[in-house]
Parts: C-alpha cells; structure tokens; sequence
C-alpha cells in the first residue's frame, strides 16, 4: 500500500505576518498601557487626598511649656557604710588577763585603760634591770673620780660608762614591756564585744575587742568606669536612711586604678551628721552627683523625638486661629528623673514656648500640620 503524506506544516512566521494578527496585538497593547496609566492616576490622586485629609485633620495633643531651671545628672549606687576608725585590740605581750577594766559598748577616750594583763614578772624583772643600772652608775661616776687622779686607764673608764649605757638601755626596755601590759583605747570611741575573758591567756595574734570611732561615718562604694572621669574629691552625694530622710556627704577619696574585675573605682566619702540608725557594716544607698547644668531649657523625655536626623521637638504655634505643629531641632544634654536638657539648633525655642509632651514618636505629625492642644496629664507631668 501507498505511504500516508502528512501534511508540512507551517511556518509561525507566516501567522504574525497576517495584518489581522498584527493588528490585535496592537490594540491588546495599547489596552493594557491605558489601564496601567489609569491606575496610577487613580493611585496618585488617592495620595493626594489622603495629604489634603490629614492637612485639614486636627490631631489632639497634650502639651506643657518648656521651662528653664536647674538640671541634676546623679548616679544611683549600693554603698556599704563604716566607721571613720576601726582597730582590732590586740596585744603586745603575751600573758594572762588579770583585769578587764571597760564593758562591752562602752566609750572610751583615746589612752584609757581596756584590759591588763598579768604584770607580776616583768615587775620584777623592771626592778633588777633598775638596780643594775643605779650600780653602773655609781661604777661610772667613781672611774671618772679615779681618771682625776690617773687611778684607772681611759679603757677602764670607757668601760664603766659603756656598762652604765647599756644598763639605762636594759632598764628603758624593761620599762617599755611593763608598760605593754596596759592595753589603752587608740582613740576616742566605742567599744565592741570583747573576745577574752579574766583568767585567758592572750598572744599577740589574740583579738581582744575592737574599738569604733562612730563621731562621724563614711561610705564605700564603686563607681562604673564611665562615669570615672566625673568623680572627684569634693563632690556631693546623698544616701537614704532606713526612715527615708537624705543624709549629705561628700567624696573624700577615689581610686587612681580602675579594677579588672569590675571595671569600676573605689570611692568614699564622709557622711555629715548621719543618723544614729546609720551602723557600720550597713548597706545603703547612695546618690551621686555627677553635673549640675544651671537655668538650662528642659523638657520631658517623652517630648523627644528621635529620627535619623537627630532629636527634634515638636512646638505648638499659633497661625491665626490654627495651632500648627513646628519641628525644632535639638541637641541634647544631661538627663534627670524624667527631665532632659535640650538646646535648640536651626531653630528657636524659648522659654514657657509650648511644645508635645508626650508620645512625640507615636504620633504623626509633621511641619504645619493642625494640632489641638491640651495640657498634660498631671499623672505624667515631671516635677
């Protein structure tokens, strides 16, 4: 039988050369170019009218002038309060305890007695060291008696006085020893518990009592590295007391080396007139000043706006009947409780001048936009 011929078939060429084809394609074309434009007309003119709407709006907003005053930036630390003088009573020679001649809590003056200890053989030891010293010195005196006459050599007369030298010096240090047995307060202030009994026997490593100096308190605590370089002899903190009530002082002393460990400095201060329910060994709290910026223009934190431009502040001024918002430009300073310092830059802004205080970021607001002022809550108001 005969092969079947399929039919060739055509070339896609000659279905786009037909003027119909072309044609279509044409107007689908230009179709879909007329839509495309129609959107974008119809989205522009929404966006306009979206802008004319939120000019005409009047956005609420609360509001409190600005106002110039004193701006405090302080530091809030833990601080562990101590005596101005604090020793341990040791003693100086071992030996029994004969007397104990103050009671625990008791105050003392600087030199009064403490505790006594037994004396008995060092007395007699004293005595000797006494009469040896009187029976060199009557050797002495009959040798230089004696060179008068040239009865003795220099060397027997130089020997004699060296033998009384050195009896001076035996006695002085027996002398020195029996005065040991006297343990006296180093200084003016209140004695502790004490740790031996009559009757112990005590060394030089026995701690007998300890002896506070409570006429005035001070206060350790450390300070972050950060703020090192605003910390100073002389400057001022308060610490609060159990009832609540502040207690001054002042920085007497701050660490030249910043720890390792901690990356803080030591620092201590004396508290002026502390109450008496301040006691060493307390902690405490301790506010620090760090600056104090005098009669500076100051807002609220929550008038702060912050863009990518810097810190801004929105003004509230009048144009006619309207309230339109201003946008000022501000650089800022120390903060405080709430309060921050701001200087105006590209801009006014002056003192009892209305500006947003609160939810300046939440808000949508922009240059001329027409505001409806209202004063600030008095629950978020920062006195």
């Amino acid at each position: 039988m005969p092969e079947s011929v399929l039919p060739a078939p055509r070339p896609t060429h000659a279905l786009t050369s037909r003027p119909w084809v072309r044609a279509a394609s044409a107007r689908l074309l230009l179709c879909s170019l007329a839509a495309a434009l129609c959107g974008l007309t119809a989205c522009k003119e929404k966006k306009a009218e979206a802008k004319r709407a939120a000019t005409a709006a009047v956005i609420p907003v609360e509001v409190l002038p600005v106002e110039r005053r004193d701006l405090v930036e302080s530091l809030n630390l833990v601080g562990s309060i101590a005596a101005t003088e604090s020793a341990q009573v040791r003693a100086e020679i071992a030996g029994i305890v004969r007397d104990i001649a103050v009671e625990e809590g008791q105050v003392v003056k600087k030199g009064q007695l403490l505790v006594k200890i037994d004396d008995s053989e060092i007395v007699a030891q004293t005595e000797e060291a006494e009469s040896a010293y009187q029976l060199a010195v009557l050797n002495a005196q009959r040798s230089a008696n004696l060179a008068k006459t040239s009865s003795v050599t220099q060397a027997d007369r130089d020997r004699a006085e060296a033998e009384a030298r050195g009896a001076k010096a035996r006695l002085s240090l027996q002398q020195t020893r029996l005065q040991k047995t006297d343990i006296r307060a180093p200084f003016d202030g209140v004695v502790g518990a004490r740790a031996v009994s009559p009757g112990d026997y005590v060394t030089n490593q026995s701690i007998i009592t300890n002896v506070d100096d409570l006429s005035r308190l001070k206060i350790e605590f450390e300070v972050p590295e950060r703020f090192f370089r605003k910390i100073h002899p002389g400057t001022l903190f308060t610490v609060k007391s159990n009832d609540g009530a502040k207690v001054a002082g002042e920085v007497y002393f701050v660490s030249s080396a910043i720890s390792r460990e901690t990356r803080s400095s030591t620092v201590k201060g004396y508290l002026t007139k502390p109450p008496a329910e301040l006691r060493p060994g307390m902690f405490a709290n301790v506010e620090l000043v760090l600056e104090v910026h005098k009669n500076v223009l100051v807002a609220s934190e929550g008038s702060i706006l912050m863009t990518p431009g810097g810190a801004q502040v929105v003004a509230v001024r009048d144009k006619g009947p309207d309230h339109l918002a201003s946008i000022v430009r501000v650089e800022l300073g120390i903060r405080s409780k709430g309060l921050v310092e701001i200087t105006p830059v590209g801009g006014t802004l002056k003192e009892h001048e209305v500006i947003v205080a609160s939810g300046a970021g939440a808000i949508q607001l922009f240059q001329d936009a027409k505001l409806d002022p209202r004063p600030l809550r008095k629950e978020l108001r920062v006195e």
